[in-house]
């Protein structure tokens, strides 16, 4: 054999290890350093025997070596432990550190055996494991979306943080299947099918369905998973997110309404225009120019209401709009009423009646002297819409010989459009015009 002295064997086996195995007395001086020492630490062994072993210790983990002494003085073995020492050349050196007591035949401590394992490249991969996961959790858990992962059977094992966030559940509540807690139980079924679907299919899963939130409103989430795969094509994992898309939902029903509203509108402003012509009088070039006036009058009341998303206008609003096409005989004309808010349906009757009455003012009344003055007020009391128009200053003014259709426009269309009673006085001093209707037919 050709280590019959176990000492020789012994020694063989200290020299190819890859552990650094030192000996060293109790007062930390080096009595042994085999080959993996010097490799790891730097230092030959002619150079570190003799040494004090705290030459490797950094100052700051010098009480790990007072331990060290103490515990190996009492005969107690010191477990394994991780901790830096230091290279010959100053640089640091990760090692997994086990210390234990050397003892003569007598039982007596007379030295320690310690064994270092270079674990830098352990650490080193732990360090950057430790990075990417911090990484992946700032990312996952500071998006907008609420995230989670499954593994290949669908149990769900991690969430993001804005799932706890919104949801206000744990782990230990939505682990596995218990996100259906959270589901609208109007919805529950029909999305455990399909993802169940999927799972089997392995094909990447989209759904949109509402999750209730911790306040226990439901809001609604456009849901997406994919499979991660592995080398062989063998699903690992599902990785899903959840979108809120609850805004996007309302503008887009939002959107639908409008266009329905901008639908029905047009036909009736067809309908509209399609009368305006039918019931113009007078020759070609005065029908043209009635219609064209008209014709700008709804414009004027259109412009209004699309700048007010065809939502409620107030009545100074919609008469503004109205008297712009009067020019400089605007100067002339005076508002004078409250906040009183009209329906798209209401301010439409009112303006053609207000744009028909500005046109025959700016032509025979008032408006077509500079003298003339034509004043516009409304009032709102105990239920009761109440808008008049008064000119003075201008021609005398007599009743009309027939009833043609810019009457019908001022009388006749808010009456039956408001239910209202409309007046048409015609005294010398000037024409007027007086409307009064419910207030819940302004709505």
């Amino acid at each position: 054999m050709p280590y019959a002295d176990p000492a020789a064997l012994l020694a063989a086996i200290v020299e190819s290890s890859d552990d650094a195995i030192v000996g060293k007395a109790l007062d930390g001086t080096v009595l042994s350093w085999n080959a993996a020492a010097e490799r790891i630490f730097g230092w030959d062994a002619a150079d570190m025997v003799g040494r004090n072993i705290r030459t490797l210790i950094p100052a700051d983990r010098q009480r790990e070596e007072d331990d060290i002494i103490a515990n190996i003085g009492a005969k107690r073995r010191v477990p394994t432990f991780e901790t830096v020492r230091l290279r010959k050349d100053g640089s640091e050196v990760h090692v997994a550190v086990t210390v234990s007591p050397v003892l003569d035949s007598g039982g007596n401590v007379v030295a320690a055996s310690k064994i270092a394992r270079d674990i830098t490249d352990h650490k080193r991969i732990e360090l950057q494991l430790r990075d990417a996961d911090q990484r992946f959790r700032l990312l996952a858990d500071n998006i907008s979306q609420l995230t989670w992962i499954t593994d290949s059977t669908g149990w769900i094992f991690w969430y993001n943080k804005r799932w706890y966030d919104y949801t206000g559940t744990t782990l230990a509540q939505m682990e596995g299947w218990g996100w259906s807690q959270v589901h609208h139980p109007d919805h529950i079924d029909r999305v455990t099918l399909l993802w169940q679907t999927h799972l089997a299919s392995g094909e990447p899963w989209e759904d949109t369905f509402p999750l209730r939130g911790a306040d226990g409103e439901y809001r609604w989430f456009l849901s997406r998973a994919v499979p991660i795969r592995d080398d062989d094509g063998q699903i690992m994992f599902w990785f899903g997110t959840n979108t809120d898309v609850t805004e996007m939902r309302e503008a887009e029903q939002r959107i639908e309404l409008l266009l329905q509203e901008v639908n029905h509108r047009s036909k009736n402003m067809l309908a509209i225009i399609q009368s305006l012509a039918r019931r113009t009088d007078g020759d070609r070039e005065e029908f043209v120019d009635k219609l064209e006036q008209r014709i700008r009058g709804l414009a004027a009341n259109q412009d209004v209401l699309v700048r007010r998303a065809w939502s409620r206008i107030p009545v100074s609003e919609m008469v503004e709009g109205q008297l712009r096409s009067l020019g400089d005989s605007r100067a002339q004309v005076t508002c004078h009423g409250p906040e009183v808010l009209l329906s798209p349906g209401a301010a439409e009757a009112l303006a053609m009646a207000i744009h028909e009455m500005g046109t025959n003012a700016l032509k025979y009344g008032a408006l077509s002297v500079p003298e003339g003055r034509v004043r516009i007020s409304w009032a709102l009391d105990d239920g009761q819409f109440r808008i008049g128009w008064i000119e003075a200053g201008g021609p005398s003014v007599a009743p009309p010989q027939r009833k043609g259709f810019g009457s019908r426009i001022m009388v006749d269309v808010p009456r039956v459009k408001l239910s209202a009673q409309v007046t048409v006085d015609y005294p010398r001093e000037g024409f007027r015009w007086t409307l009064t209707c419910g207030a819940d037919a302004l709505d």
